[in-house]
């Protein structure tokens, strides 16, 4: 009985990375078809963003909680944007810190009484300013309500169609307004589109503007940068052609305020709050039968500043797998609805095995497997296959991320950081994934004893905000 069972054990263990790689090896050969187009269009229509003169006005809501360090470089970026008519909503959601005193002293902030929409509930607004300095920016000065509160209190006082949310602790490129919004001009059933973000650890920031991309000296951001690759390009890439992608990143998201509205906007009862938006968004035009699409755009950039302490990061993923598991079981109704279409049919039930109850077989694969050859109970070739489905396929697939970068955009240009992150695709999957796993499945407790949420306070060094 006990030979047979673990003869299954090692079965399904390894039949589930072989499972879960072969899934993101067939997104990779998806977005390498999808990132060939895309680079075959830019390159027709030449490197610089496409300005045709009828891109719709956009409001940037910005939401902040104890932002100091890097509050005054974001909003400055987001003020000389190249974008034609865009206003900027800063949302201080009752910060602790002198948030709003750096927001006043470098802005000029004054009082400016106005009226405001209540469509969506949030927490008292204390003061609404305007900046003497530039007509387009506004900050809200409001009790704190979490990330999602603030972010439908700057809904309700965006004055355009389309909203873009933007983190407080990040900078956007140059270009990125005019390229996030490319897909609302080519197919008016756009609703959501998201670019992609890149971490700032590393680089060099000059007058709200990223000069130079390079790589951080800490060995906990340099992982992250390798892992954000591998994210968007191989997986939100992947999804896209689909009509399929269920996360638009909180950093950087482009939406269609009215249909926000019409679902509800931004919950207020889950820590993933972006991801829950845009679920909610594929189910309700599902249910509708409402033509949509929500896309994703590799060029597009965002610039965010990443955990360099393992604390901060635990934290931060915990918080993550919460937020992955709270959107899946709000929704699990996409998954079986007969209008589900390939966000109900395929990427939920992918998200669910692979990202939701997942790290859960996985430690239980690392557990059992390893734990048994050191018992003497499981043989060494049976390990060794084991670890080169769980490992070096992950290894794999870290590579592919790299060359995907390197085949297109090269931010990273220089042969030694090149060098350098190749390495990272490889030393991440010897400790640091396996790390990962852990904090998601302290994400995952969090989650089944419904622990209290709040914002996700992360400690800031702030070097790159000068």
């Amino acid at each position: 009985m006990s030979g047979s069972w673990l003869w299954w054990a090692q079965v399904v263990f390894i039949g589930y990375f072989l499972a879960l790689n072969g899934g993101y090896l067939a997104l990779n050969l998806l977005s390498m078809a999808s990132l060939r187009g895309y680079m075959r269009q830019r390159s027709a229509l030449g490197d610089e963003a496409p300005y045709l003169g009828v891109e719709p006005p956009i409001s940037l809501l910005v939401p902040g909680y104890n932002e100091e360090a890097t509050i005054r470089t974001s909003v400055r970026s987001m003020l000389q944007l190249q974008y034609p008519d865009f206003e900027v909503v800063v949302i201080n959601d009752g910060s602790r810190d002198r948030t709003l005193d750096v927001l006043r002293e470098e802005f000029e902030l004054v009082p400016h009484p106005e009226p405001m929409r209540r469509t969506l509930e949030h927490k008292p607004i204390r003061v609404v300013y305007r900046s003497r300095r530039y007509a387009n920016l506004r900050v809200i000065d409001k009790e704190n309500g979490g990330k999602a509160d603030a972010l439908n209190a700057g809904i309700n006082a965006a004055r355009h169609t389309l909203f873009c949310a933007v983190d407080a602790d990040s900078i956007l490129q140059r270009d990125s307004l005019l390229r996030v919004v490319q897909p609302f001009l080519e197919d008016e059933r756009t609703v959501a589109a998201g670019g992609t973000v890149r971490l700032a650890n590393g680089s060099e920031v000059r007058g709200g503007f990223l000069v130079r991309a390079g790589l951080p000296r800490n060995w906990v951001a340099r992982f992250q940068i390798v892992e954000y690759l591998r994210a968007f390009l191989l997986g939100r890439l992947g999804w896209s052609p689909l009509n399929a992608v269920l996360i638009i990143s909180g950093a950087f998201g482009l939406f269609n305020r009215e249909r926000v509205l019409a679902v509800g906007g931004y919950s207020t009862t889950t820590v993933g709050e972006d991801m829950e938006l845009v679920v909610r968004l594929h189910r309700w035009h599902r249910e509708r039968r409402i033509p949509y699409r929500i896309r994703y755009l590799p060029d597009p950039i965002c610039w965010t500043e990443a955990p360099e302490d393992l604390g901060t990061l635990g934290r931060q993923r915990s918080r993550w797998q919460r937020g992955l598991a709270e959107s899946l079981t709000r929704h699990a109704r996409l998954a079986l609805s007969p209008r589900a279409g390939a966000a109900g049919l395929l990427a939920w039930p992918f998200m669910a095995v692979f990202e939701w109850i997942g790290p859960l077989i996985e430690l239980a694969g690392y557990v059992v497997m390893i734990g048994g050859f050191a018992l003497g109970v499981i043989s060494s070739a049976a390990l060794v296959v084991f670890l080169l489905v769980a490992i070096g396929m992950g290894i794999l697939l870290s590579v592919n991320g790299l060359l995907l970068e390197t085949l297109s955009f090269r931010v990273y240009a220089r042969k030694r950081d090149m060098l350098l992150m190749f390495a990272m695709a490889v030393l991440e999957n010897l400790g640091y994934r396996q790390l990962n796993t852990l904090w998601r499945c302290r994400g995952m407790w969090q989650w089944f004893s419904r622990r209290k949420h709040n914002w996700g306070v992360m400690r800031r060094s702030g070097k790159w905000g000068q």
